[in-house]
């Protein structure tokens, strides 16, 4: 069949194509989102009914895209780690990213009254994303990417915490902001427990650790033999828990998961 004149357009698309032997890593943040919370009326400082909207959320974009094999999450963002031999879409970046946060940020407004029955969307939310790509062989890199985002999801509820509790107690977000600027850590859990009587560390793991989202095997009861009694069979399922993924003993537990 002979080229249409047009043809030469097509030059024009850039080959987008993530190298070969990288693991993929898109990662979703919400945009504005301070504005969102407040406008939506998000409990300061932790509310769990965003947080699980979050975990609901990526949970069906494990289950629309198998080749996601982990997500970590906090606060409005979700990283989703792509394994390092997967051919979807020829590996573009275009759409891998593309895909992924259009499919998550649809989810979110479907789900949006599971979780605020009683509160209507005020306005649409939207979502950004960056991919990275991290060689191997092995996965060590993907492990301290994790630690990392893991990192940040402690000192910024910790700072958050303090924050919130100051201005609760009479001080503007200014005023606690500045109160807090060049703390450290230990000043801070000194801060909660000292004024507020909070032990920083019995606050529920998901505001402090996130939430780690993967496939895990599970034994389930598919049906009952004519004696009444089950039969049961190995299945995956994809679990959430709020894990440290700064020890070695998570993935020590679950290997298969960055093994691809």
């Amino acid at each position: 069949m002979a080229k249409s004149e047009y043809e030469y357009v097509r030059e024009q698309e850039r080959d987008d194509r993530l190298p070969k032997f990288n693991w993929i890593v898109v990662r979703i943040n919400g945009c504005d989102f301070h504005r969102f919370s407040k406008i939506h009326g998000f409990d300061r400082p932790n509310d769990e009914r965003p947080l699980n909207l979050m975990n609901d959320c990526a949970i069906s974009v494990l289950e629309q895209f198998p080749d996601i094999v982990f997500a970590y999450g906090f606060r409005h963002e979700y990283s989703f780690i792509w394994k390092e031999t997967t051919k979807f879409y020829e590996r573009r970046e275009s759409k891998l990213l593309s895909l992924s946060v259009s499919f998550f940020t649809s989810v979110y407004v479907m789900k949006w009254r599971v979780f605020f029955p009683e509160q209507e969307l005020a306005y649409p939310p939207s979502f950004d994303g960056r991919v990275m790509c991290f060689p191997g062989p092995g996965a060590r890199l993907i492990r301290d990417y994790l630690s990392l985002r893991q990192n940040d999801c402690h000192i910024f509820n910790q700072k958050n915490t303090c924050s919130w509790m100051l201005v609760n107690s009479g001080r503007t977000e200014s005023e606690a902001e500045e109160y807090l600027e060049g703390t450290q850590e230990s000043e801070r859990n000194e801060l909660l427990f000292q004024q507020f009587g909070i032990n920083y560390n019995n606050l529920p793991a998901m505001f402090r650790k996130g939430s780690s989202l993967f496939r895990d095997q599970e034994d389930v009861t598919v049906k009952l033999d004519d004696g009444g009694n089950p039969i049961r069979r190995t299945r995956k399922k994809i679990k959430v828990e709020h894990s440290d993924l700064s020890r070695k003993g998570f993935w020590r537990w679950h290997p298969e998961i960055l093994s691809d």
